[in-house]
């Protein structure tokens, strides 16, 4: 019986000690590698949070906790218009200002340390000196995050989605969101990558420092890639923004035109001035002219973006989306990103998924 209790006492005093040094290990905190490829130490229970720079607050309402949240860019109230995220979650706008935000605006070091973070959500993140010094100069751990180059389908969104959700306990809801944007682009490049014919497409009145008329397209469109469209824009070899001369668009004689919304306006009056040349491309003579969400608004809107390709994906391949509702499609998407269907509000402000009215 004695050689019981003393081997029953080892074994209690043995599971004690593991106990202890898990408690110890607890409170040691966290240490993760943020998309700059630094290690950043935090405590292992975070309650109070700042997202700060173009698109961080996005994310962050996508994976985080938003009671967490203890301030906000005035960027970030000075208008819900474009932006699901904010019209999804009213709360936001009457959480503290820390500072004006803006991609020429520096976080305001002042005003952060007045609310006491425990982490620091940065996209002020191309200068691994400016991060470095906003964590030094207020003493709070800083995570950098990134859209990369291609969003919405880019592996520094990815992985920026998995760093707040291994900081905020929700890795599970990272994982479930990287999960989703994969499957969708997944999706999207199935039903089309196959196709034996694929139409001339143009984008133009796409938006770059300010709205634009149809002359304004891209290169490398991400949206157009990811429904593997003809974009003959790509004939020019470059990426991103380019602006043309229409003369150019009248060669190109693309078979349907994608118009972003924000520049609408702008194409309709440059139409009803040179009705005789933009009556003799394709697109414009056939009715073929189609509107896509503005989807850049304080960096990529996410699911704004994914919303698009589907409409877009409908418009040029009919037969290959005849299973998609846009408008349905855009709020599933809303719902499972933020929370809300909140595409009849995005309507509201810009307009709908339609063929462009200009006649």
């Amino acid at each position: 019986m004695k050689k019981i209790i003393v081997i029953i006492t080892v074994v209690l005093l043995f599971s004690s000690g593991c106990a202890t040094d898990s408690i110890e290990l607890d409170n040691s905190g966290i240490t993760v590698t943020d998309v700059l490829g630094r290690e950043v130490n935090l405590k292992n229970e975070i309650k109070k949070v700042l997202a700060v720079g173009p698109g961080a607050l996005r994310l962050y309402t996508i994976v985080g906790d938003l009671d967490k949240l203890v301030g906000i860019e005035q960027i970030e109230i000075d208008s819900n218009t474009g932006r699901p995220y904010n019209i999804a979650n009213p709360k936001l706008q009457n959480i503290e200002v820390i500072g004006m935000g803006g991609p020429n605006n520096q976080p305001d070091t002042e005003k952060i340390l007045s609310v006491k973070p425990d982490v620091i959500f940065s996209m002020y993140s191309t200068d691994l000196s400016a991060v470095e010094k906003l964590q030094k100069t207020t003493n709070i751990p800083v995570v950098a995050l990134s859209y990369g180059t291609s969003p919405p389908y880019d592996e520094d969104i990815y992985s920026s989605l998995l760093l707040i959700g291994e900081v905020m306990d929700k890795e599970s809801r990272g994982e479930e969101v990287v999960s989703f944007l994969k499957d969708v682009r997944s999706d999207l490049d199935a039903r089309t990558r196959d196709l034996e014919y694929k139409p001339k497409v143009y984008i133009g009145a796409l938006s770059s420092k300010g709205i634009h008329g149809i002359e304004s397209t891209a290169g490398n469109y991400a949206l157009l890639n990811a429904i593997n469209a003809n974009n003959v824009a790509d004939e020019l070899g470059k990426s991103g923004s380019i602006m043309i001369d229409k003369e150019k668009l009248m060669e190109w004689n693309p078979d349907k035109i994608i118009i972003d919304m924000a520049g609408k306006d702008l194409v309709i009056e440059e139409y009803n001035l040179n009705k005789s040349f933009y009556d003799e491309i394709s697109a414009f003579k056939n009715n073929e002219i189609y509107m896509q969400l503005p989807f850049n608004y304080y960096n990529t809107n996410i699911g704004t973006s994914i919303a698009n390709a589907y409409y877009i994906g409908k418009s040029i391949y009919p037969e290959e989306f005849e299973d998609i509702m846009p408008e349905v499609k855009a709020d599933e998407i809303y719902e499972f990103l933020y929370g809300e269907k909140v595409y009849n509000k995005m309507s509201d402000d810009y307009g709908k998924y339609e063929k462009l009215k200009i006649n």
